[in-house]
């Protein structure tokens, strides 16, 4: 066997090193930026010796829903996963989106370890491992609670030991640095033919791209990215979502209460807002981006809400159910009855008071909107026959893996991780 079919779409079984990583949060300027200021020179080598595109995440542009999207080769409609946080029918309550029972479809990695393949996934927050390493027979373990990694629940142990790192904060640039040195470590003892890494976003949420903070993330990667390109992987970069200011011309937050405005003007509990950016890691977003859901109640009609909601001034659009569900491929049964999206410079929030902005030591930044969309898809090798289509950061996989010039594994089965 020289290919699998995942979710509609064939993939080859790599013969050489396959890395995907995910830039949590890497608006494409961020490498621009740090390319110029000469600290990015494996980034800057893309340009000659491999291949530099950019393609659309899908919307929201939220983290689950886009590394699902990333490791399904699939839209939210096929998998499932809608947002970081949902409103769940079947228990009548508002849950995080972070447990395989909410995932609707196979991911490349659990399929290409079954035909006997090594895969390893290295993410950097614990939201995310039990998503990416459903049915997977390998390695999976987040840098989060890499002090907590088993060999039966993780497929490694002593990960600290053998990282070399402490166990990193989960607010800080410690904690991708963490995922990459542990991709570093596992390349060199395991060697395994298909890698996932996914990185947090902590350093996009605080600083724009071309500061020194934010070079200093990006040269801090490269090195790491030199390293696996030096010991012979095929690379394939791209993201989640992109990153932008949230604020008016003083570095004031923009947002706009929804659920505020849905109760002064229709009455308490006529509306539920919900915004799916929500996760456990609220410090550096206070939990705001430029998507949100709107769920309405008996008494209130579906006209006088949209229009209440267009009358925002932060407010961009205003979609139905299935014109959302339709034009960000969706799956309908998970989100509202209503779509609300936010203008590139503001964010949208439930009530002033649920909201901590404590935590926001500079000026907001986040995402989950339309402006968010642009990614990168880079590759440290050239690709062939790349498909004249728009493209998308879910197809880094099929592309890393079918249209670069690295040739088809043999039929025999690989041993496995673990």
């Amino acid at each position: 066997m020289t290919h699998i079919t995942i979710n509609q779409r064939s993939y080859r079984l790599p013969s050489a090193p396959v890395v995907i990583v995910c830039i949590d949060g890497c608006e494409q300027e961020y490498i621009n930026q740090a390319v110029q200021a000469g600290v990015a020179p494996f980034f800057a080598s893309l340009l000659k010796k491999g291949t530099v595109l950019s393609g659309d995440c899908v919307m929201p542009s939220f983290t689950n829903p886009n590394n699902l999207s990333i490791v399904t080769g699939a839209p939210p409609a096929m998998h499932g996963i809608c947002g970081n946080y949902f409103y769940d029918t079947e228990q009548n309550a508002e849950v995080l989106m972070n447990d395989a029972r909410y995932l609707r479809a196979p991911t490349v990695l659990a399929a290409m370890a079954e035909q006997g393949l090594k895969v390893a996934v290295v993410t950097a927050k614990d939201k995310l491992r039990a998503l990416l390493g459903h049915r997977l027979r390998g390695i999976c373990f987040s840098a989060e609670h890499a002090d907590k990694a088993s060999l039966e629940g993780n497929g490694i142990d002593d990960v600290l030991a053998k990282v070399g790192l402490p166990l990193p904060s989960v607010y800080s640039a410690d904690l991708s640095e963490f995922v990459f040195t542990a991709g570093v470590m596992l390349m060199r003892s395991q060697r395994p033919d298909l890698m996932y890494l996914s990185t947090t976003d902590y350093v996009q949420h605080k600083h724009a791209p071309g500061t020194a903070e934010a070079n200093g993330f990006y040269a801090m990667m490269d090195r790491y990215l030199g390293e696996l390109d030096a010991m012979g992987a095929v690379i394939g970069i791209t993201a989640d979502h992109g990153m932008n200011a949230k604020t008016d011309a003083l570095g004031r937050p923009q947002v706009a209460f929804l659920q505020d405005a849905l109760d002064q003007a229709f009455g308490t509990d006529s509306t539920r807002v919900l915004l799916p950016i929500t996760d456990p890691y609220v410090v550096h977003h206070g939990a705001l981006g430029s998507y949100a859901t709107v769920y309405l109640k008996e008494g209130s009609t579906q006209q006088s809400v949209v229009n209440a909601l267009q009358a925002i001034p932060e407010v961009e659009q205003v979609l139905d159910r299935a014109t959302a569900a339709a034009r960000f491929e969706l799956p309908p049964d998970r989100i509202g009855d209503l779509v609300v999206l936010a203008h590139r410079l503001a964010v949208l929030g439930t009530s002033a008071s649920k909201h901590d902005l404590s935590g926001l030591t500079v000026p907001l930044r986040s995402h989950g909107g339309l402006s968010e969309q642009a990614v990168p898809l880079l590759f440290n090798h050239p690709l062939k026959d790349i498909p004249k289509r728009r493209l998308r950061n879910f197809d880094v996989l099929q592309l890393a893996l079918n249209h670069t010039a690295v040739p088809a594994a043999s039929a025999a089965p690989r041993s496995k991780l673990r």
